[in-house]
């Protein structure tokens, strides 16, 4: 018997009955209202030693807990201090770099430009730039200036026939039913007032996202959302009749998610409400599965005539694929594939392992996928080496906060970033990582009307557009800093990572290849064994 067991008993049959006793005795056997109220101390030990016995008797004899089998009550309070580590260790112990998966700096950083507030620091970095992988930049003696027209990049390749000028920045892929209805309004109308793009998660389009008339990136998932059949297979019409509505710019096939790639989805019955039934187009009340591969093909030449069926079918807007890196041979039977069938998307996004969701598998999230810097160089030298790039545009999406994380990205490839945790920083998220419990503190990501009810729409819009513009901003004057007229100059080598106590670009540490080359014979040993490997009819 442990010794809080043995306490347990000795409140349990001598406390108890003493402090029973007290109480009787104190109240002259006269129980009224007005005689507990004038001896509180004797009320309160009864009902203290009254709650120790009950609580420890269905420990001891009823718990499914070890632990509070042989530490009745007490267990409880181990229980307790545990639910609350995580708001404990944010507010009193972490330092400004230790979170994950954003540190307390970039979490103010977003909340800073998000309020219009100052974002500077005093007396130095607190990053300890020597440390192994740090990254960094090189500044120019000759600084420039570039105005905000550098802010932008037009989206469409030569069989786009509505091109789309996007920000650098857009608002990356978060579904309705993973954020409430007010998040979804608010991201969308600070969309509309900074003039960039809100890409809908492949949860579907709903009148959430079309509400303010911001620019509009329809995803595409293997549920097809908002474009499907009874039998969950495409369906044209409704794709089309949606897919032409003005505020939709884009049209973005998910082909995995950062996340949890390779992984479908499942959405409970109890979550099939009727508004969730109209978007998604699926029956009220009843399970949705999200497979974790598109029913409509099954092979990289399948996908491409895929694009080619939804650019005609939308008008000619710009179609692009999604995708979080895996097997590179994979990737590269679709480079194949566009060679062949001289088909190509007008758009690749490329989701780095370390993307945020509502919910995942933790070995998923833990150990799938390629980080974002190092696939997003590996596709846009892929497609370099098949001489595809000019046409194609890239979209990075990973762990964005600052202008900085914005010039890495667009430094190895991309030409434009997609940012969705940092807009919900910005919306007011506060990193309570609840948001697979529908008990969002912040009325973000919960579908519970009572909670919901804390986003306040206009203001959260305005701190959207604040972000953005201030992050746009930053990157500009990082641009300038490097001495450069484009932020198209920006090139691998100018970003810089440190490795074996020596600062080397990226450009040393990663194989390049010269236009055409995976179409010679001179391919570097490097891509060899995947290209060799990759077929354009089999993934």
């Amino acid at each position: 018997m442990t010794p809080v067991v043995r306490l347990y008993w000795l409140i349990a049959l001598f406390c108890l009955p003493l402090s029973l006793v007290w109480l009787h005795a104190s109240l002259g056997g006269t129980y009224a209202p007005g005689t507990l109220a004038a001896h509180p101390l004797q009320l309160l030990l009864f009902l203290l030693t009254l709650g120790w016995t009950a609580v420890g008797g269905y420990d001891l004899f009823f718990s499914p807990s070890n632990l509070r089998r042989n530490y009745p009550v007490l267990a409880n309070i181990r229980y307790a201090l545990e639910k609350f580590r995580p708001e404990i260790q944010q507010y009193f112990i972490s330092n400004n770099q230790e979170e994950r998966p954003f540190s307390r700096e970039q979490r103010d950083l977003v909340y800073r430009r998000a309020k219009n507030l100052s974002d500077t620091i005093p007396f130095g970095t607190e990053r300890d730039i020597l440390a192994e992988g740090y990254r960094s930049l090189l500044h120019s003696i000759n600084a420039t200036h570039l105005d905000e027209s550098h802010g932008r990049v037009t989206f469409g390749g030569p069989a786009c026939s509505k091109p789309y000028s996007a920000s650098r920045l857009n608002i990356s892929a978060m579904s309705f039913g993973s954020l409430s209805g007010n998040a979804i309004r608010a991201l969308n109308k600070g969309a509309s007032l900074g003039g960039f793009a809100h890409n809908t998660g492949e949860g579907g389009l709903s009148p959430h996202h079309l509400k303010y008339g911001g620019d509009i990136i329809w995803q595409i998932g293997t549920g097809y959302f908002g474009c499907r059949q009874k039998n969950g297979r495409f369906d044209d019409g409704a794709f089309a009749d949606r897919a032409s509505r003005d505020s939709v710019k884009m049209i973005e096939i998910k082909i995995s998610q950062g996340a949890k790639p390779s992984h479908g989805g499942v959405l409970p019955a109890a979550k099939v409400t009727q508004e969730i039934a109209d978007i998604r187009l699926v029956e009220v009340g009843q399970t949705v599965n999200s497979p974790p591969s598109h029913p409509e093909f099954s092979t990289p030449i399948g996908l491409l005539e895929f694009v080619q069926r939804l650019r005609n079918e939308s008008g000619g807007k710009p179609i692009g694929i999604k995708l979080c890196l895996g097997h590179k041979h994979e990737f590269l039977g679709i480079i194949k594939a566009m060679v062949a069938t001289q088909i190509a998307p007008d758009f690749i996004t490329i989701d780095g392992s370390e993307g945020g969701t509502g919910a995942a598998p933790v070995e998923f999230t833990n150990r799938l996928g390629v980080p974002c810097l190092e696939a997003t160089y590996f596709a846009n030298q892929a497609l370099i080496g098949a001489n595809l790039r000019d046409s194609i545009r890239l979209i990075s999406s990973g762990i964005t906060a600052s202008g900085f994380d914005m010039l890495e990205k667009i430094a190895v490839g991309a030409n434009a970033v997609n940012a969705a945790r940092s807009m919900m920083l910005a919306l007011g998220c506060i990193q309570a990582r609840s948001c697979n419990t529908n008990l969002c503190p912040t009325g973000i990501a919960t579908q519970d009307p009572a909670r919901e009810r804390a986003v306040d729409v206009e203001e959260k819009a305005q701190r959207v557009k604040n972000y953005h513009e201030r992050t746009i901003h930053s990157f500009l004057e990082l641009c300038g800093a490097m001495g450069l007229e484009d932020p198209d100059d920006l090139a691998p080598e100018d970003l810089l990572r440190r490795s074996e106590n020596i600062m080397r670009s990226f450009v040393q540490s990663y194989a390049a290849l010269e236009p055409g080359q995976l179409l010679s014979d001179d391919i570097p040993a490097s891509f060899k064994t995947d290209w060799d490997r990759a077929q354009a009819a089999k993934f």
